[in-house]
């Protein structure tokens, strides 16, 4: 991803309210802003263009993160038509500077944000099914360069809805560096991961323990409530003896996401190794 100069806006002189946000030398811009200020933005001229936007928040019934992904040849009128949806708490909207988004551009870009949400799973979509549209080659490039400042964006306004879970890179530019495999092994059962900027992912396939410890109810409850979440979205389920991942999971820290595949408390400094047995701790403080 090519670098960037953001410049924020803070019209209130605070972070959490009603913000702009540009990139240098993009002709896009953002604009966001918590529910409670929705008649300040709402009242933006830039609200009045073609563009799209983000609702996000939590899903009422599990608490997981939500999110709802939409196109408006007017957004304001859009987004008044959302008050009735209860999950959301924050508007996140992209128009063009020089208003040269048309209703193709924006459907175009709508779609591709649902595929590529629902590709990297972070959080769940309320809305599945967009109107999409074909572009000539050259519109579509356009775009493409559109939605990759826009994902640059998204991060630094609060939201990882296209912030991808971390895997091994096939090559690794100057500027980057390839994240570190770790390997976890516990009764014969194995997992990979990684650590990621929010904490730390556990690829699909990561086998986990079927029983947790005993122990565990006296001084990991948290652990056990999270097994319990990630088997009720069957993001864990149950293969013969053990439990598998369905999906890339992010934890907050190491151990959690030991814990987890342990059944109860964990040390992930030490649980997890490289592919020479090195452990977490020792990589890090070399």
């Amino acid at each position: 991803m090519t670098t960037a100069t953001i410049k924020l806006f803070l019209p209130n002189g605070d972070p959490k309210r009603l913000r702009t946000a540009e990139i240098s030398n993009w002709t896009g811009k953002a604009v966001v802003a918590p529910r409670t200020e929705m008649a300040d933005l709402l009242a933006r001229d830039e609200l009045a263009q073609p563009g799209v936007y983000i609702l996000t928040g939590r899903d009422t019934q599990t608490d997981e993160p939500l999110a709802y992904i939409g196109e408006a040849e007017e957004v304001r009128q859009r987004l008044k038509a959302h008050t009735s949806k209860e999950f959301w708490v924050q508007a996140i909207v992209f128009v063009s500077k020089d208003e040269n988004l048309t209703k193709s551009h924006i459907r175009y870009l709508e779609g591709r944000l649902i595929d590529l949400a629902q590709e990297i799973g972070r959080v769940a979509l309320a809305n599945t099914q967009s109107s999409g549209a074909k572009l000539p080659e050259a519109d579509t490039a356009d775009m493409e360069v559109f939605l990759t400042r826009m994902r640059q964006l998204l991060p630094v306004l609060g939201s990882d809805l296209l912030t991808p879970l971390h895997r091994p890179t096939v090559q690794v530019t100057p500027v980057e560096t390839e994240p570190v495999i770790l390997h976890h092994s516990i009764k014969g059962l194995t997992a990979e991961g990684t650590r990621t900027p929010n904490g730390f992912v556990v690829f699909a396939g990561g086998q986990a323990v079927l029983k947790h410890r005993p122990s565990a109810h006296v001084s990991h409850g948290f652990i056990l409530d999270e097994r319990a979440r990630l088997m009720e979205t069957e993001a864990l389920i149950p293969e013969g003896d053990h439990l598998v991942l369905t999906r890339d999971v992010e934890f907050s820290s190491p151990s959690t996401a030991a814990g987890v595949l342990q059944g109860g408390g964990a040390n992930g400094q030490t649980s997890w190794r490289d592919a020479n047995g090195k452990t977490l701790k020792e990589i890090e403080a070399s």
